[in-house]
Formats: C-alpha cells, structure tokens, sequence
C-alpha cells in the first residue's frame, strides 16, 4: 500500500510538472552541448550550501540524475525555451535504476552564475520549494546554447 502511494504521489507530481507541451524532438535533432562544469559545481555546492543553512540535509550526487539532466539541458537548447517536456520518461528512468520514490525538477536559463540561477529559484516559491524539499540525491546540468546563454536543470529525487 506505501508503495502504491508513492506511485500515485509521482503521477500526480509528474501530471502538474508535466502540463508542458508534449511535443518531442528526436534524437538526432539534439545535438550534445559541452558542460559548463565549474558552473555545475558551484551551483550544486550552493544548493547545497543553502540547505544546510536552513538546517536541512544536503544533497548527494548521482550520476543517474547527470545522465538525465544533461539530456533535458540539449533538449531545451534544441527547442530555444525551458520546459518540462518529458519529464515523466525522466522520473521514470531514474525511478527505474536507483528505486527513487519521487522526483522533481528546477530548470532555468539567461542566468550568467550560479548565484544568478540559485538567487533566481530561491525568488520562485516553486522553484524554492522543490530546491529545499525532502531529498537525499542531485544533480546539476549547465550548458551554453550557440549565442553563450546558459541553460539550466537540476533534478532532485529522494
């Protein structure tokens, strides 16, 4: 029965985020965009940083979530916009391999640092909410479209 809920908890979750449009891109439409990995580090670091000076646990890393992050950042740069699209295929995969009872995302872009992206999430009670929620595991994908903007996701999952 706990499971059962969890389950229904996720679809529920995964039914709001994904109100997006469900238009997809294929694959080969998305081209893989190199990381901007020091901005990934110091964004997880204050996220990170921010959590525990609320007295709430910090996040750990998981390559998992990088995988699928990273996949969602190309996605958005191939389209020009944020979103959420796909975003049940996303809790999904990671629910799959690392038996994640639920999942969330924070995505962004036009933000220069980190500190812009993590100031801009901490002013959107959502974002807030998702970024200090119940979570034991992170990652973070920052990467420049063609014009240099930076694009933002960063998925949660407990």
């Amino acid at each position: 029965m706990k499971m059962r809920t969890h389950y229904i908890a996720l679809v529920l979750f995964v039914c709001t985020l994904a109100s997006c449009s469900k238009e997809s891109v294929e694959a080969a439409d998305i081209i893989e965009k190199e990381n901007a990995e020091t901005v990934e580090k110091e964004l997880l670091e204050a996220v990170n940083g921010h959590r525990l000076s609320i007295g709430v646990n910090s996040l750990e890393f998981s390559s998992v979530a990088y995988l699928q992050a990273n996949k969602h950042t190309d996605y958005m740069i191939s389209k020009g916009a944020l979103n959420h699209d796909n975003f049940s295929s996303r809790a999904s995969e990671i629910s799959a391999v690392e038996a994640a009872e639920f999942v969330a995302e924070n995505v962004a872009k036009d933000y220069a640092t980190a500190s812009e992206a993590l100031s801009g999430w901490l002013n959107s009670s959502s974002h807030k909410r998702t970024m200090e929620g119940e979570f034991t595991h992170t990652a973070v994908s920052v990467k420049k479209d063609s014009d240099g903007k930076l694009y933002f996701t960063q998925i949660f999952f407990r």
